[in-house]
């Protein structure tokens, strides 16, 4: 005989902690990530979805300045290389077509995705740059009408593409200047000291050998001139076992010179912001910093063109008549009431999301001012305290998420120049001694010890954690190894 299964049904009382987030968090969430130009845009869509959201007379981006609020006296006291690789690259593989078609630096496609380098905070156009220093140098009238006629005929990743017999044609036929190729070629040579270094090359092969021209003396620098002069072919088709075995270099001083030649830029100009012709791709901070001359430190938001908000209200006087005749509404007239009840209701939580964001985005920069004053006193690099975003989520109270969303996409305009917020954290190296310091300090140090070092004589690991140790810096000959790496110094041998 079969068993009978039997079911019971029970009931339990159970405590369970959970979190949940609302419609009204994620929104705010979302406009706290957004710099002020992403802001802007997104301030226009939503007007555009919601007739109930309308912009006042006064603007919203009149925020005050908060130094009252900041007055911070206080008494006490590897990217870049990446993309300029992916550019080399992109130029490598571009040689070998006809130049006058194809410019050696486009990157691969013509794209509008097309990606440019930033600048932070630049106004000048790169013509406008190269005529500053164009002022600096004695040169004659002639050649200053010279020199002007260079520097607009560079393309926009400052390389100059015309030959110097074209040139001097164009100056006779247009400019009735008539002068010889030799006159051209010395001018040419004087706007190559320009900076960035590679300003004016003539191809890609003198751009980079411009650049590692004025490298200080050591043998690295022997071995990169030797490549791109000599070897170029090879360079340019990645065939390092040649350079290597011509070289008679070992695999570690191969990888070594290949990171040195990384370093190298193969558009300058691009590193100058604006070219003729082009916009100008320019970072808008979010916040602009003021700091005086008695080491008050104040700041205010930039609110760029945004708008004030408030609810339409005509929105507002429907919903109210809407609700004062609900006994008689029709069916219409509800469906009506829903769709203006929403808007509404849309519209006041978007402006109030705006109003937490910005309260957000001040208490985010009033802690990261008061926990690196001294930088913002004094523009130093090595000022700059370990500082992680947990650090400032508990001085402000907020989440580690939103203290990430802050800090990710927004920047600093400062006396010493525009910052990513993300420039201020650091992380720390905790000495056995318990001591906690600033890795960027130490990197600073290490790289300013290996700067001033002897080239016939460059300092070893071992060495430079010596003299590490004696500033005040107690750490492990591989931890500098580990930071040397990292910002692509070779070891000492190369640097001779």
């Amino acid at each position: 005989m079969a068993q009978q299964q039997i079911q019971e049904q029970k009931q339990e009382q159970v405590l369970k902690l959970s979190q949940s987030i609302s419609q009204q968090q994620l929104l705010q969430a979302s406009l706290v990530e957004l710099p002020v130009t992403q802001l802007m845009e997104r301030i226009q869509t939503e007007m555009d979805d919601n007739p109930a959201l309308e912009v006042s007379d006064d603007d919203y981006n009149d925020y005050p300045d908060l130094s009252e609020n900041t007055d911070y006296q206080e008494s006490s006291d590897d990217f870049e290389r990446e993309e300029r690789q992916s550019a080399l690259d992109d130029a490598l593989n571009s040689i070998g077509r006809d130049d006058e078609e194809l410019p050696v630096y486009q990157n691969g496609n013509n794209s509008s995705e097309e990606r440019e380098e930033m600048v932070y905070g630049e106004t000048l156009s790169f013509y406008d740059h190269l005529k500053e220093q164009m002022g600096e140098v004695d040169i004659t009238d002639s050649e200053r009408d010279i020199m002007e006629y260079l520097i607009g005929s560079l393309d926009d990743d400052g390389l100059l593409r015309k030959d110097i017999e074209t040139i001097a044609d164009e100056l006779a036929i247009y400019h009735n200047i008539d002068v010889s190729k030799t006159e051209i070629e010395k001018v040419l040579h004087i706007l190559q000291e320009f900076d960035p270094a590679g300003i004016g090359g003539r191809s890609l092969q003198e751009c980079l050998l411009l650049q590692i021209d004025r490298r200080e003396p050591s043998k690295v620098k022997e071995l990169m001139a030797t490549v791109i002069d000599r070897y170029f072919e090879e360079f340019t088709k990645k065939n390092w076992k040649r350079i290597q075995s011509v070289l008679k270099l070992n695999d570690v001083q191969t990888e070594a010179l290949q990171k040195e030649l990384r370093k190298l830029n193969p558009k300058p100009g691009a590193s100058m912001g604006e070219t003729v012709g082009r916009n100008l791709q320019q970072i808008t901070p979010d916040f602009i910093v003021e700091t005086q001359d008695d080491g008050t430190v104040s700041f205010s938001l930039n609110g760029g063109e945004i708008p004030e908000l408030h609810v339409s209200q005509s929105f507002i006087d429907t919903l109210k008549a809407y609700q004062e005749n609900k006994e008689s509404m029709t069916r219409q007239m509800k469906e009506a009431l829903l769709y203006t009840k929403k808007k509404v209701e849309a519209a006041q939580s978007f402006i109030d999301a705006l109003v937490g964001r910005r309260n957000t985005l001040i208490m985010t920069m009033r802690a990261i001012i008061q926990w690196q004053h001294r930088f913002f006193e004094d523009g130093d690099e090595t000022s700059i305290r370990p500082m992680i975003l947990k650090d400032i989520a508990e001085k402000t109270g907020l989440s580690l998420s939103t203290i990430s969303r802050v800090s990710n996409s927004k920047y600093a305009q400062t006396r010493w120049g525009t910052y990513p917020l993300r420039h201020f954290f650091s992380d720390s190296y905790v000495t056995e001694s318990g001591e906690e310091m600033s890795t960027r300090q130490i990197k600073a140090t290490l790289r300013d010890m290996i700067d001033s070092e002897d080239k016939q004589h460059p300092l070893s690991d071992e060495v430079l954690k010596q003299l590490l140790t004696e500033k005040g810096f107690p750490i492990a000959r591989r931890t500098i190894a580990k930071y040397r790496e990292q910002m692509g110094i070779p070891i000492a041998r190369l640097r001779k």
